[in-house]
C-alpha cells in the first residue's frame, strides 16, 4: 500500500472552546503512543488549546503549560513542542528532541516548519484557522498509521 500524502482529510468546524475540548476528546479515543501530529495556525489560533483539551480528556490534572518559551513540555506519555521561538532546527538536536520520536511518545508539534530536516515526517497535520469566532479544523493524513487514525475519526 503506498503512503498517503495528505490527500486523506476531514475538516470541522468549532464554534467555541467547548467544541476544540469534545475535538480533544475524540482525539483522546484514537491517537496512540509513538505518532507525530504537526499543529499548524496563526498565533491564537487554538492549538495549545487543543493539547490541552486533549491533555485534559487524557485524564492528566496538572496544569498544561504552553511551551512557548520552553519549546517542549513532557507529559505523561505526550510531548508538546511549540518551535515558534527555534532560531535553528539544529537547537533540537541540543534539546535531546529526538529521544521522544518512534518510541512510545505522542508528539504534539506546533510551528513544525521551523523544525524542518530535523523533525520526522508528522501521521498527521492539524491545522486550525479562524473562522469568524470559531475554529476550522482540518486534519489530513501523511501515514499508513495517520490514515487508520482519520477513519476511527470519521466514525460518530
Amino acid at each position: 500500500m503506498d503512503t498517503p500524502t495528505g490527500q486523506s482529510i476531514i475538516e470541522v468546524v468549532l464554534p467555541g472552546p467547548e467544541a476544540t475540548a469534545a475535538f480533544a476528546r475524540k482525539l483522546v479515543k484514537v491517537l496512540a503512543p509513538g505518532l507525530v501530529v504537526y499543529l499548524r495556525g496563526e498565533l491564537g489560533a487554538g492549538k495549545t488549546t487543543l493539547v490541552r483539551g486533549f491533555l485534559q480528556a487524557a485524564g492528566f490534572q496538572g496544569r498544561v503549560r504552553s511551551p512557548t518559551y520552553t519549546l517542549v513540555e513532557v507529559y505523561p506519555g505526550v510531548a508538546h513542542f511549540d518551535l515558534y521561538r527555534l532560531a535553528d532546527p539544529e537547537e533540537l538536536e541540543w534539546l535531546g528532541a529526538r529521544d521522544y520520536f518512534g518510541g512510545e511518545t505522542l508528539c504534539f508539534i506546533e510551528w513544525p516548519e521551523k523544525g524542518e530536516g530535523v523533525l520526522p515526517a508528522p501521521d498527521l497535520i492539524i491545522e486550525l484557522t479562524r473562522v469568524g469566532e470559531g475554529r476550522r479544523l482540518t486534519v489530513s493524513v501523511h501515514s499508513e498509521r495517520g490514515e487508520k487514525i482519520l477513519e476511527k475519526l470519521k466514525c460518530p
